[in-house]
């Protein structure tokens, strides 16, 4: 199992990511690529120290960035990972 720390890279702190984690309490995280949902679910509840309920994942591929050529390179492809934790329980971000 990869490290804690390597697993979740932020938290998403957009409007919907708000709207979520105060009417659903449902947290968003940006993710490595290649974990899985029980990787998240471990990495969650050992650093918050809370009890999760749910995980759902989102894959997105990166966007396409030309340079005054031709060609184009891409960004790199991102995860995003929506965490519900148990009734009761809150993630304090600040």
């Amino acid at each position: 199992m990869k490290d804690i720390f390597q697993i979740l890279e932020t938290i998403q702190l957009s409007e919907k990511a708000t709207i979520l984690t105060e009417t659903e309490n449902v947290y968003v995280f940006k993710v490595d690529p290649r974990a899985n949902k029980l990787e998240i679910k471990y990495a969650v509840e050992k650093l918050f120290g809370k009890k999760v309920a749910d995980v759902r994942t989102a894959n997105y591929f990166g966007k396409k960035k030309r340079e005054r050529r031709a060609d184009f390179g891409r960004t790199k492809h991102w995860k995003k990972a929506f965490v519900r934790l148990v009734d009761g329980e809150t993630i304090d971000l600040v």
